[in-house]
């Protein structure tokens, strides 16, 4: 394809030569030889040019998209001039230089054909624009030959596409998307199209952004538009057209499937004809998970997560568990089982929930989050929720939502049996003092607002009797205590520390967190963009579940706190009354085992030190059948290299 072009030509050639001789010689009437020089300078200059000359471009192209560009540029008229000069020292006479200019004199400058090396290619995203630079170096000489072309069209045409968020935490801080990097779900992204009118009149301009993946199902190629804008563009001048897009769902498809990366399109049409069109790739990565452990825990309870979350989507799907970095916030709940010292309250641990959150969306430059919390992490969350957690100008609640795994919405009878005799000691600690059924009871009175964050709670029910409570539970919490007043709620045949594992995730977390555009709830939804507040909104909620314990605290029948050497084993005596059933808890670490005998010496329960049922956090013995009056055994035992202390509350007649 060759096309007649208008050319702007300036040449401008100077050359200059120097030449110096020196000698030396011994004049008449001297005796010693002197120095003697003498200098000579030459300078040519030649400069010509015009303005709107006929030029030829041409482009080539090969069936596999690479082209050439060349340019072949006419003959010019111009003008040369020069000068000579020079000067002397030394010399036995002395002699004066001289200085000698020519005159303009005119000249003509030959055409420059140049074309590129076929090494270019056509953008698939651009195929009516070409653009790009190429140089070669001959004896000395650099040419160099830069080109920005686009189809000819009609009197629009579409500029540029950029696609930008916000930078967290400044709103309205808009940034532009890189590729590589992309966006994450929640953000709102900013797309903008600028289109140029070449005519001499007032242009219409419609641009329509489109989503080119919107069809569900796999492999589908169907396009959605998203918006269309219609603007009024001066003649000679460029307009900006904006669009605000909610990107809330876009890591994936409605059936879980992950999504990847969208193509969105920018379409310019002319009186109903297209006149030009751009695509950008944009990523949209999960928002990121937030975990909370619970009590007795820290962040490596979640330490596989991230290999499951990127499993289940990419490498962009980010888990960050509370305290895995402790410079930004470290919650203390006991940090491990068996560790009866000072923790923070729930509020304290919501205050560095807060700070962890906050580190989140700035690595990952997301506005909203998801929260998965197991045990008391999920009163920690709601804490934070109800006291500390922002609005935004868009409307939706910073947390999308918060899954609960096991959490003690209503108290758990096991945090009774175990801070009873700590608080009778004088050393309460808090953590476990803030989930008896009495204090959850006034957390649940004092932390009601929500923010318009759905909730959802699974519950462990494979254990008939535990802790005082004949109720199915998962070894610390029961099914009607974790489930409360959420709506959205299920069951499972999981202990309580088997929830935060793989299993949990895929039978209860993903569906929750992996929401397609169309699976979104109202609050999830961009509201308003130019609301000036967060519109709250109810959650969906149900009337409290009755547990079959009251807030009242147990009558205890024994308690005991003791603590064991390394290898030790020691015998405690204790009575058993009449009654129906009895029951035995106590919390201790793995690697110590405890065993009841009655007065006869037959075994009636025991848990073994290092066996799966010794990493529950309470450890129950329950004896189901009834019991006469009588002198019971325990036996315990330290398989441990260090001093362990044990707690230990005995209890009968379970409802």
């Amino acid at each position: 394809m060759s096309s007649i072009a208008k050319a702007n030509i300036g040449v401008s050639s100077v050359s200059t030569e120097t030449k110096t001789a020196n000698d030396r010689h011994i004049c008449p009437h001297e005796r010693t030889p002197r120095a003697m020089s003498g200098s000579f300078a030459s300078r040519s200059q030649s400069k010509g040019g015009g303005s709107g000359l006929d030029a030829d471009v041409t482009v080539s192209m090969d069936s596999d998209g690479a082209y050439r560009v060349g340019v072949r540029l006419p003959d010019v008229a111009g003008t040369a001039s020069g000068s000579t000069s020079s000067s002397f020292s030394g010399q036995c006479t002395p002699r004066k230089g001289v200085n000698h200019s020519l005159a303009e004199m005119p000249t003509r400058f030959d055409g420059v054909k140049f074309s590129t090396g076929g090494a270019d290619r056509v953008s698939p995203d651009k195929p009516d624009q070409l653009s790009g630079s190429y140089s070669e170096s001959y004896g000395g000489v650099t040419e160099t030959l830069s080109w920005s072309l686009r189809r000819c069209g009609g009197a629009l045409r579409l500029v540029k596409f950029k696609l930008e968020d916000m930078r967290f935490p400044n709103w309205e801080d808009w940034q532009e998307i890189k590729e590589q990097t992309g966006t994450t779900d929640g953000n709102i992204v900013r797309f903008t199209a600028v289109v140029a009118n070449d005519s001499g009149e007032e242009k219409p301009a419609t641009v329509k952004f489109k989503d080119l993946d919107a069809d569900q199902k796999a492999g589908g190629t169907s396009e959605a538009v998203l918006d269309e804008i219609t603007v009024d563009v001066p003649p000679g001048e460029e307009r900006e057209v904006t669009f605000k897009w909610d990107s809330s769902g876009y890591a994936w498809y409605d059936d879980g499937r992950p999504r990847i990366t969208q193509r969105i399109r920018a379409e310019l049409t002319d009186g109903g004809k297209k006149a030009g069109e751009e695509t950008r790739n944009l990523k949209v990565a999960p928002k990121p998970l937030v975990l909370v452990h619970g009590l007795w825990s820290n962040w490596k309870a979640w330490e596989s997560w991230q290999g499951i979350l990127s499993g289940a989507h990419s490498s962009n799907w980010k888990a960050f568990p509370v305290g895995q970095h402790a410079q930004f916030g470290r919650m203390r709940t006991g940090d491990e089982v068996g560790n009866l010292g000072p923790t923070n309250t729930i509020a304290q641990n919501a205050g560095e929930l807060e700070r962890y959150i906050k580190y989140a969306q700035r690595e990952r430059n997301a506005w909203h989050i998801d929260l998965v919390a197991h045990s008391m992490g999920g009163l920690i969350s709601r804490r934070y929720i109800h006291a500390a957690m922002p609005t935004y100008p868009d409307g939706k609640p910073q947390v999308q939502h918060l899954v609960m795994l096991g959490t003690p919405n209503m108290g758990s009878r096991c945090a009774d049996l175990i801070s009873l005799p700590l608080e009778a000691a004088g050393r309460s600690m808090e953590a476990l003092r803030e989930l008896r059924p009495s204090v959850v009871a006034q957390f649940n009175a004092a932390h009601t607002n929500r923010k318009g964050v759905e909730f959802s709670i699974l519950a462990g029910n494979p254990l008939p009797a535990i802790c005082y409570m004949y109720s199915p539970n998962d070894g610390v919490v029961t099914v009607p205590s974790a489930f409360w007043a959420i709506a959205d709620r299920a069951q499972q045949s999981l202990l309580h520390t088997d929830m935060a594992n793989e299993a949990g995730f895929k039978s209860f977390v993903k569906s929750r967190v992996a929401l397609g555009p169309g699976k979104q709830s109202p609050e999830g939804q961009l509201a308003a963009l130019e609301a000036l507040a967060s519109k709250g909104g109810s959650p969906s909620t149900r009337t409290p579940a009755k547990d079959s314990t009251s807030s009242e605290p147990p009558k205890l029948d024994f308690t005991k706190i003791v603590k064991l050497s390394p290898g030790q084993t020691i015998e405690i005596p204790f009575d058993v009354p009449d009654a129906d059933n009895f029951g035995l808890t106590y919390v201790a670490p793995p690697k110590v085992g405890a065993t009841v005998v009655d007065e006869g010496g037959a075994v009636q329960g025991t848990n073994p030190p290092g066996t799966p049922s010794a990493q529950q956090i309470f450890r129950s013995i329950f004896v189901g059948n009834p019991i006469s009056k009588a002198k019971w055994t325990l036996m315990l035992e330290n398989e441990d290299e260090e001093e362990r202390e044990v707690v230990v509350s005995g209890w009968s007649n379970a409802k």
